[in-house]
């Protein structure tokens, strides 16, 4: 039974449409590839190989395939050889540019029929540019944002934000599965990332927000799980609430997820997003001062959780929780 639930029917060029029936029946969905093994690219990959199907990955940590169990590629142009399906998951749109475009890229060894999958968090102009060139070449470029972090990227529990073509999509079908419980097919090239950057920019919010309002809590002398017991009854639940801070309260950060530098990037690329469409951004400023403030302190590279660290040290050195 297929898990995708369509937000509208994705417009699918007749030519297009007719090239990847042609190519379906020799396209081998046995292994596939994988490039950027980080610590979302890695899980999914696991899953994807626990699931039965064997995934040449490639990552600049030359030991990250084999820890998740990947078949190492020496490098893109062997994974763009001898993988129909590939799938992505790089820090941004400057770096996926240059590995998709750069000197030697996936663009340079694409075949027709070839479908690349994007699971970055990554800007939809750049994405719809990028899936212009793969359709000159008669292949597919999807974009497909993912949410749920690390855990979920575990537990094979992510939920997809998809947009591109819908017979590329439906080839992707049997891998989607075993990375994902919920995929919602967004519309055309760029929409999967429109909407990853949307609910990214909640997420920083809810995040930071709630950081700032748990150490005035711990500072007021609140006993912490009473107080999250209060918000989550209440009109001020959002997933930090719900999901992280009741682990943070008891010192575990929940380490692996996305770091205070990409929590900054994704708000800055979601005031792009707005520039360009012409809708003011009133509220970037509280998530931009909250990330670039854990940035600052030494923060940056672990998980963003740790923003609440960054406020508590400049609050009077204040901590959720007696370990450090």
């Amino acid at each position: 039974m297929r898990s995708l639930q369509a937000a509208g029917e994705i417009p699918s060029p007749q030519g297009k449409a007719d090239t990847l029936s042609k190519v379906q029946d020799t396209m081998s969905m046995d292994k596939i590839g994988f490039i950027g093994l980080g610590n979302m690219g890695g899980r999914m990959t696991r899953c994807i190989v626990a699931g039965g199907i064997k995934v040449l990955g490639f990552d600049k940590d030359e030991t990250a395939a084999e820890r998740f169990g990947a078949m190492r590629a020496s490098s893109t142009r062997q994974i763009m050889k001898q993988a129909d399906v590939v799938f992505l998951s790089l820090p941004d749109s400057t770096v996926i540019e240059k590995v998709v475009e750069g000197e030697g890229g996936l663009l340079s060894h694409v075949r027709a029929g070839q479908i690349v999958a994007d699971m970055s968090t990554a800007s939809a102009a750049s994405t719809r540019r990028i899936a212009a060139k793969f359709a000159d070449s008669g292949a597919f470029y999807v974009d497909a944002g993912i949410s749920g972090g690390a855990a979920a990227a575990e537990k094979g529990a992510l939920t997809l934000m998809v947009g591109g073509d819908s017979g590329a999509i439906d080839r992707l079908d049997p891998v989607f599965a075993l990375i994902a419980k919920k995929i919602i097919l967004m519309g055309e090239s760029g929409s999967g990332h429109t909407a990853k950057l949307l609910n990214n920019f909640l997420n920083a919010v809810s995040l930071a927000a709630t950081a700032e309002v748990m150490i005035a809590g711990r500072k007021a002398g609140l006993d912490l799980h009473r107080l999250l017991e209060v918000l989550n009854a209440s009109s001020g639940v959002n997933f930090a609430t719900l999901n992280r801070f009741p682990k943070i309260v008891d010192g575990d950060y929940l380490e692996g997820g996305l770091t205070s530098k990409l929590m900054t990037k994704d708000v800055l690329l979601y005031c792009d997003l707005l520039h360009e469409l012409g809708v003011v951004s009133l509220n970037a400023s509280g998530p931009m001062a909250s990330f670039g403030l854990a940035t600052a302190l030494g923060y940056g590279d672990v998980i963003s959780n740790r923003v609440v660290d960054a406020i508590g040290d400049i609050s009077g050195k204040i901590r959720l929780h007696e370990k450090d």
